[in-house]
């Protein structure tokens, strides 16, 4: 499969699907350097191989004339090897390679293998291209006729990544910027690597968010299998949970080749995000107590006021009827005075000092040696009031008497 375009270019591509990368300072505007080190030389898959989460995998190679043919064999090892350390399989990794310059080629597609050693004789049999850098032909082709279920790729629905990592040590001489946005837009995670004269703007405008994370350089092809460590490195997601090398103080999270801190429940994440401290259950808003929330230890129980009882929904309160049978000590009468109570008396009844229990009261028809002094002179007095007004009552009707006789002699007269 083949799509051409008459042009000249230099340049080395990769396109990948999952997050692959260890941080690069090629993502800054100068060309930072992948110092040698790590393993190098043919990795044995039985040493390499690990349990990664499946990915749909392109590797897009640019063979245009700059890269010359010992530089491309070393391109082949690179994929040799990355080979070695993915999990591959129908249900797990599944890869595919592509080869460009001016014309783009699927040298196999992902459904066509799932096994190591198919794949890398394969491999061993791409010729280069030659003329043309057309990285966002090879991008768009990929997009059309790789990353298509009929081509191997799986739906959507099974939420397989897919990332483009480009390689270059050149200038794309097509509008990769647009391309490598419609990539994006379509769920594709670009990541570019620059050799030896790349490019590092071009391969920052076709890269994912971060840059930080997302663009490398390399000096030359001679060291671009010390990539394969960097890929490993995400590939292989070591539960670092599983070691037991984590300081988690609670609760350890696989992420990756990395790990989060978490906390039992009724705990909170400390700010060191390692350790753990018991949240305030009683803490306002947390708890739906009436009121009073008592803290007991992840949890936490309602209780009531004096003179209160809980309700059966353990949360809210009712006032409690301080009269009622078994909650006062009054002998005969208990009146309510709202969250307290007093004792009284049946009627012919006295409240004993106690103020709880109640006595018979005791009536007398006898008077006091006193009381009966007082009556007699009462009666005294009244006697004599009464005798001086009949005495002044005769008077009075004697001057009547005597003023009417005077009356009638005067009439005579």
């Amino acid at each position: 499969m083949r799509r051409a375009l008459g042009t000249r270019g230099c340049c080395l591509a990769l396109l990948l699907l999952p997050p692959l990368l260890l941080p690069a300072a090629g993502a800054s505007p100068h060309r930072p350097r992948l110092q040698p080190g790590g393993r190098s030389g043919s990795l044995a898959a039985a040493d390499t191989a690990c349990k990664n989460r499946p990915l749909d995998l392109v590797f897009i190679i640019d063979s245009s004339r700059s890269v010359r043919p010992e530089e491309f064999e070393k391109v082949k090892i690179f994929l040799s090897e990355m080979i070695d350390t993915l999990d591959v399989g129908e249900r797990t990794t599944r890869v595919a390679v592509m080869n460009y310059a001016s014309t783009v080629k699927v040298e196999f597609p992902l459904r066509t293998y799932f096994d190591k050693a198919s794949m890398k004789e394969a491999i061993s049999h791409i010729k280069p291209l030659s003329a043309g850098t057309m990285t966002g032909l090879a991008i768009q082709t990929a997009m059309d006729e790789v990353f298509t279920e009929e081509m191997g790729t799986r739906p959507a629905a099974f939420n397989i990544p897919k990332v483009v990592i480009v390689v270059t040590d050149g200038r794309p001489q097509d509008q990769v910027q647009d391309v490598a946005a419609s990539a994006r837009t379509a769920g594709i995670e670009i990541y570019a690597v620059g050799v030896d004269r790349a490019d590092m703007q071009s391969l920052r405008v076709m890269a994912s968010e971060p840059l930080d994370e997302h663009v490398f350089y390399v000096e030359t092809y001679g060291v671009i299998e010390k990539l394969t460590s960097k890929f490993r490195e995400t590939f292989c997601a070591v539960n670092v949970c599983a070691l037991g090398t984590h300081d988690c103080e609670q609760v350890c999270v696989s992420n990756g080749g990395t790990y989060l801190c978490d906390c039992y429940e009724g705990y909170t994440l400390n700010p060191d995000k390692r350790t753990c401290s018991a949240v305030d259950m009683c803490a306002p808003g947390r708890h739906e107590c009436d009121q009073i929330c008592v803290s007991n230890n992840t949890s936490y129980v309602c209780e009531c006021y004096e003179g209160y009882t809980l309700n059966p929904d353990k949360k809210t309160c009712s006032a409690v009827d301080m009269c009622a049978p078994g909650r006062h000590d009054c002998e005969q009468v208990c009146v309510r005075d709202d969250l307290f109570y007093t004792c009284d008396c049946y009627q012919g009844y006295t409240l004993n000092p106690d103020k709880k229990t109640c006595s018979r009261a005791i009536t007398s028809s006898l008077v006091t040696t006193e009381e009966s002094c007082k009556c007699e002179a009462i009666a005294a007095l009244q006697d004599s009031v009464t005798s001086r007004l009949e005495a002044l009552s005769t008077k009075l009707d004697e001057v009547s008497e005597k003023l009417q006789a005077y009356q009638g002699r005067q009439q005579v007269v």
